[in-house]
């Protein structure tokens, strides 16, 4: 691999996205939730994964999360849209984002 395809793969994971629903995902589906770059491949997102956790990734799906419409007063805005990933690890692959044992 190229040193710009090692820098792309770093930034494409944004974070993982925590909430009772992921937790719910992971434990019943053996997935994991990433928060992606918008502009994110599932090739891409998955060879991020496999470098950065020494995990084998089965499959991925992407979604894309629209942005809320929000009002203040009369004055209404729009939150931006996101892109999440829904990793799929391969039987017996774990990733752990609680540090220690």
């Amino acid at each position: 691999m190229s040193a710009v395809n090692q820098e792309r793969l770093l930034q494409v994971l944004l974070a993982p996205q925590i909430s009772e629903k992921a937790t719910w995902v992971a434990d019943k589906n053996e997935q994991v939730i990433f928060k992606v770059t918008s502009d994110a491949t599932k090739p891409e997102v998955k060879a991020a994964v496999e470098a950065l956790f020494k995990v084998e990734v089965e499959s991925v799906q992407v979604l894309n999360v629209k942005g809320k419409v929000k009002r203040k007063g009369r004055i209404t805005g729009q939150r931006k849209g996101w892109k999440k990933a829904f990793v799929s690890l391969k039987p017996g692959q774990e990733i752990n984002f609680v540090g220690g044992e």
